[in-house]
């Protein structure tokens, strides 16, 4: 990855000095990446380059206070880091594993977090059940990956007994969620609520299912 940016990256709206503060040059660094070599790379498709603050980084960014101060975080299936970069740009006090089995995206990945000097994050080029039995975060997070029912399977084991799943999902949130309400069951969740984060604020604001786990945590099934 070189250091040109992107001639096509759109200057950021208001509501980003406001979800950013100090680290907004930091998060224009991370929307340049994301425009240019982002899109060469095929991660972001090129109509999304116009709308890269309102649909992806202030969508992820209006969530990240709600993740408790030094949480450890794992970004399963980060693709080109949303919402994992956007939280470490936005919360060098978060420890971040950006989780990504393809070899293009977590290449991506490394060269981003070098670029960035961004000291608080991990990438794995894995998959979620590729991560030890013993692996435990306080916050899971996924964004456009997988159906719900599929992301609890993965994720929900990865969750610390006080911790919780943030699964990033669209209009459909509602009716996924009621479908896997047996699925939650079975992996011995103690609480799944729809939340919408960023009213006012970005538009749609982002629709999140937050799942928290039983206190004993539910092992991984195939």
């Amino acid at each position: 990855m070189t250091d040109r940016v992107s001639r096509g990256t759109p200057p950021p709206p208001a509501a980003a000095a406001e979800l950013f503060g100090r680290r907004l040059w930091l998060a224009q660094r991370y929307a340049d990446l994301l425009c240019g070599p982002g899109v060469e790379r095929g991660l972001l498709g090129p109509r999304e380059a116009a709308v890269v603050w309102e649909r992806h980084l202030l969508n992820c960014a209006v969530v990240a206070a709600d993740l408790p101060a030094g949480a450890t975080v794992a970004d399963i299936g980060s693709g080109a880091g949303l919402p994992g970069l956007v939280w470490a740009v936005q919360r060098p006090d978060l420890v971040i594993t950006l989780v990504e089995p393809l070899l293009r995206r977590s290449r991506f990945l490394h060269e981003a977090v070098e670029q960035l000097g961004l000291a608080n994050v991990t990438v794995l080029r894995a998959r979620a059940d590729d991560l030890p039995e013993s692996a435990a975060y306080k916050v899971v997070t996924a964004r456009a990956v997988a159906p719900l029912d599929r992301l609890v399977h993965w994720c929900l084991p990865l969750v610390s007994d006080d911790g919780a799943l943030y699964a990033f999902k669209g209009r459909s949130a509602a009716d996924e969620l009621a479908k896997t309400r047996a699925t939650l069951r079975a992996m011995n969740a103690r609480s799944a609520e729809l939340k919408t984060y960023g009213e006012g604020v970005v538009i749609p604001p982002a629709t999140v299912v937050v799942v928290r786990p039983g206190w004993a945590r539910r092992k991984r099934t195939s």
